[in-house]
């Protein structure tokens, strides 16, 4: 539709708050390129490296702050930020933290979790297992959470599958993947931490395979089924993927590690017949060079012709291959596509400069330890990933559980961009939907912000597209190729920053933009980055605020999209139909309530923007324990 002539409104700057007297834009329907390394986490490295960790956290010292990461000294990646400990802590009050609670995002009752693991269909039932301490907001003490889900959105918590029970996996059961057989049988490989703090794989399977809820979980007998191989250190061996079949007759399984003096992260791959012996290939399915430790390794098909997902086990001509590791050093998840060789197991990139952990990553904001799996109800690969708190332990342990999971994700191959893959919600978070609105052709100038008339703004799923309207000479912007980022929302340029503001108060004193900045005005030639900037998203010292973000592609013809879903203090943002996402924790102190606002803003000097948006409130989703004796 043409621009309404009702939205040549009186246009507030971004860094004052809006006039009172700005006319308001009412709905026309219903109701790097990136700062990937921040100073806040370099220092939090350097007093790892200094101050010698603990061996071991004791039970009673769960609940106390530590000047050192949780999870390091055990064999895993750092679950804490000591860093944010040592700020000033802000006085939060029991209505600013329980508005952090997510109202449609997967998280426990209480405590602490991380990542997913597991993830399967059975029985009409689906099941996400996590990480899990039972007993506090901080790692440690780490179980095998359990829930389930008829629709990946509404779930019901059971009791906890698996415990530290056992030598093999007393000081951790950690993290693993499920392979369905096809037989029906359901094989659970998982990395337990034993009594030596030696990573080995374990075999757990259910007791009662005609149970839809796989209440009980046994652990083989003879566990573990493998130890570290020579030249793999003993806390270099972790989280097992789901299986592949070959034409051998031989299931295969990748576990990450680390070699030439753990410089090189690496993809082990061993084969078994029937998951207690096994046998370990002679070379890496992949390895890289200067990445370090592989942990959470992910490895699956994607068809190239077709829109649904594959079982892991399927190859062919039509087929490519996604090697996704969460890299220890840095936090995260990075994947790439490429052709997986199954005469010899090995896989290679399609394009060597974005190989794993120096290219592509799968989220660019706050995301790690990702897994996917094939969802044989709906023939769709669905990823799920771990999202830590970025405030301090004393806020988590005051509020009493840390860390959520994002909306599950369906992936497939870009066929437009042969390049990448497509991230993008599932389906069935359209189900929480409730009242719309719609806005056509919003004119935003240079240096102007909007305010969006849409009630409540902490539940949304925001659908936005944005053109340009040049000031100046076709000519601006040009040869700025590497446009990034910026320092955030307030670093202006020609052709940008320009997008939203979730999570705002009126005054903007907190705010979180989502925005575009690009290079050229030519669509197609352009560079574009894609990002969200947590900067001023709260007032809070003890919070890491940083700006996230990446290049995306916007081929010819194609308008600038983007998707967000907002839900309290998390924001999930998906830049052109989800080829660059970025996932944010935000914890206002203003901006929360019925104080939080959406605005449209465009800091950009010689561009009017011109946006269309549809936003829908959302609903909470029914997330608590399951109603044992009535009913389903």
């Amino acid at each position: 539709m043409e621009a309404n002539n009702n939205h040549d409104l009186e246009h507030a700057p971004l860094l004052d708050p809006p006039s009172p007297n700005a006319q308001r834009s009412k709905g026309k329907g219903k109701g790097t390129l990136v700062i990937i390394a921040s100073i806040i986490f370099l220092l939090a490295m350097v007093a790892l490296i200094i101050s010698p960790l603990e061996m071991n956290i004791p039970h009673e010292q769960n609940n106390q702050i530590q000047a050192r990461a949780r999870g390091v000294a055990e064999g895993v990646s750092a679950k804490s930020n000591p860093f944010l400990s040592q700020q000033p802590s802000y006085n939060w009050t029991n209505a600013m933290l329980s508005w952090q609670r997510t109202a449609f995002h997967f998280q426990p009752e209480k405590n602490w979790m991380n990542d997913p693991n597991g993830p399967l269909f059975h029985m009409g039932w689906y099941h996400i297992f996590y990480q899990y301490n039972p007993d506090s907001a901080v790692w440690g003490n780490i179980t095998w959470g359990h829930a389930v889900s008829r629709d990946l959105i509404h779930w019901l918590y059971l009791p906890i599958a698996l415990f530290p029970d056992t030598w093999y996996d007393i000081n951790g059961v950690w993290s693993g993947s499920a392979t369905l057989l096809p037989d029906g049988k359901i094989i659970m490989l998982y990395t337990g931490d034993t009594d030596q703090y030696v990573q080995v794989q374990n075999l757990a399977y259910p007791a009662n395979l005609s149970d839809p809820l796989l209440l009980h979980w046994v652990k083989y007998p003879n566990n573990p089924v493998l130890v570290p191989p020579r030249g793999i250190g003993s806390k270099d061996f972790r989280d097992p993927t789901t299986a592949w079949f070959g034409p051998d007759d031989k299931w295969r399984v990748t576990i990450g590690s680390k070699v030439n003096k753990n410089k090189t992260g690496v993809s082990l791959v061993y084969k078994t017949k029937d998951f207690i012996h096994y046998e370990l290939n002679n070379h890496f399915l992949h390895a890289v060079p200067g990445t370090g430790m592989w942990e959470c390794v992910d490895f699956y098909p994607v068809s190239v012709i077709g829109s649904n997902g594959l079982d892991t086990s399927v190859n062919g001509p039509a087929v490519k291959h996604v090697l996704k590791a969460s890299l220890d050093d840095t936090k995260e998840d990075h994947y790439a596509i490429g052709t997986y060789f199954i005469e010899n197991d090995t896989w290679v990139p399609d394009n060597p400069l974005e190989d794993v952990g120096i290219g592509l990553k799968l989220d660019y904001g706050r995301y790690y330890a990702s897994k996917t799996f094939y969802d044989q109800h709906k023939q769709r690969r669905v990823l799920w990933g771990w999202i830590n708190e970025s405030d301090s332990e004393v806020a988590d342990l005051k509020k009493g559980w840390a860390s959520l999971q994002t909306i599950p994700r369906t992936v497939v191959f870009d066929k437009k961009t042969e390049t990448n893959v497509l991230q993008w919600p599932v389906e069935e978070v359209e189900s929480l939907r409730l009242s719309s609105a719609e806005f056509e052709g919003i004119v935003v100038k240079p240096g102007s912000v909007v305010p969006l008339e849409i009630g409540p703004a902490t539940q949304l799923d925001i659908f936005a597209e944005f053109e340009i309207e040049l000031l100046a000479s076709e000519g601006i912007g040009n040869g700025n190729d590497n446009v990034g980022c910026g320092e955030g929302a307030v670093d202006r340029s020609a052709l940008g920053p320009f997008g939203i503001l979730a999570i705002a108060d009126d005054q903007l004193s907190e705010l979180t933009p989502i925005y575009f900045r690009l290079s050229s005005a030519r669509t197609g030639s352009s560079t574009t980055s894609f990002c969200v900037d947590e900067t001023r998203s709260s007032k809070a010292p003890d919070v890491s605020k940083l700006v996230f973000g990446s290049k995306v592609p916007v081929l010819s013809g194609e308008k600038l999209s983007m998707r967000a879903l907002v839900d309290h203090s998390i924001i999930e943002s998906f830049g052109q139909g989800g080829r660059t996402v970025i996932t944010s924790r935000v914890y206002p102190t203003e901006a929360i309530y019925g104080a939080a606002r959406l605005f449209l803003f465009n800091n950009a000097t010689d561009i009017n923007i011109k946006a269309s948006l549809k936003i829908w409130q959302l609903n909470s989703a029914f997330i608590r324990p399951f109603p044992f004796g009535q009913s389903q």
